[in-house]
């Protein structure tokens, strides 16, 4: 199994600090030996967001030339616009650039992008497929939810970007089958839900007579806890309110459990887990990272 990351672009606290906990936190990625990086993509949020474009191209600095990529919420963005940032940032990278891709959520940002929440699946289609064409060096035109006309970009991707689309929904996940290479599972999933959720998936592959993937992600907010005490606690200060996510759906723990319950999303048929800390304290996320080095020797040492 594969461990990445997305790193935390929210952060309360003086602008250059946060930006600054970004960096180290990749630092903390890179020594951990983890397998991929990612950062996410939300817009007008009242607190310090930091832009995922700008943001992973500083990363990249920190990292370790293994995958890398960006979250877009796909029905915000101007296609053209997106294919450019994405395939000027997979020059930086020497290994495959992945775009992990939505639909998005929350009206209070479609309506400050201009954007139209209702369109939003005919919106990701369309601007999925012109990027994928401009990144074949294609002249691209489009009479739909974006207009324009002949656009081209350079410089194009060194090698083709790898489309994760993230999905939970029925006709999500039928989309994320049919148009992506991989799908990302929601983190708010339990064990059985993340079950039933990976058949669903496969049989939209069968459905579309596609092959059966090689890759399959789920996304996780985890804590690597230095003790089975330090966990208790944490998980006991958390009570439900996290996210709104199901308690089940959070993986709290020492090295050994967490690594035990990376193994039972294995043993399902997920490839790849990409984790999300949930400390809030800066210091203990980054800990966290740390051990998972120790979580990856243990889980690779299960078969």
């Amino acid at each position: 199994m594969k461990i990445g990351i997305s790193v935390a672009s929210a952060y309360n606290t003086d602008v250059r600090q946060g930006a600054r906990q970004m960096i180290d936190r990749t630092r903390a990625a890179a020594r951990a030996n983890l397998d991929s990086l990612f950062v996410g993509d939300h817009h007008v949020v009242p607190t310090p967001y930091y832009q995922n474009t700008p943001m992973m191209g500083r990363m990249l600095a920190e990292w370790h030339n293994r995958p890398a990529g960006v979250l877009l919420l796909l029905p915000l963005w101007n296609p053209v616009l997106a294919a450019e940032q994405v395939a000027t940032l997979a020059c930086l990278n020497k290994d495959r650039f992945i775009l992990q891709c939505g639909l998005g959520r929350d009206e209070r940002q479609f309506k400050a992008m201009g954007a139209n929440i209702r369109n939003r699946p005919s919106a990701f289609e369309q601007s999925l497929t012109s990027m994928q064409a401009l990144w074949r060096g294609e002249s691209v035109s489009l009479d739909g939810r974006w207009k324009f006309q002949a656009a081209k970009i350079s410089p194009l991707p060194p090698e083709p970007i790898e489309v994760w689309i993230g999905a939970s929904a029925a006709p999500a996940i039928d989309r994320a089958a049919r148009m992506g290479d991989v799908w990302l599972a929601d983190p708010g999933l339990t064990l059985n839900g993340a079950e039933a959720a990976l058949a669903q998936y496969h049989l939209a592959r069968q459905k579309h007579q596609l092959k059966v993937p090689t890759t399959v992600a789920i996304r996780r907010d985890i804590y690597v806890a230095e003790s089975s005490a330090e966990a208790a606690e944490l998980r006991a200060s958390l009570g439900n309110n996290y996210r709104g996510f199901d308690p089940q759906a959070l993986i709290i723990g020492d090295a050994s459990t967490v690594a035990e319950q990376f193994q039972a999303f294995e043993k399902l048929g997920y490839t790849d887990i990409i984790v999300r800390n949930l400390h809030p304290d800066p210091a203990c996320a980054i800990a966290s990272t740390d051990r998972l080095k120790q979580v990856k020797v243990m889980v690779d040492n299960f078969f």
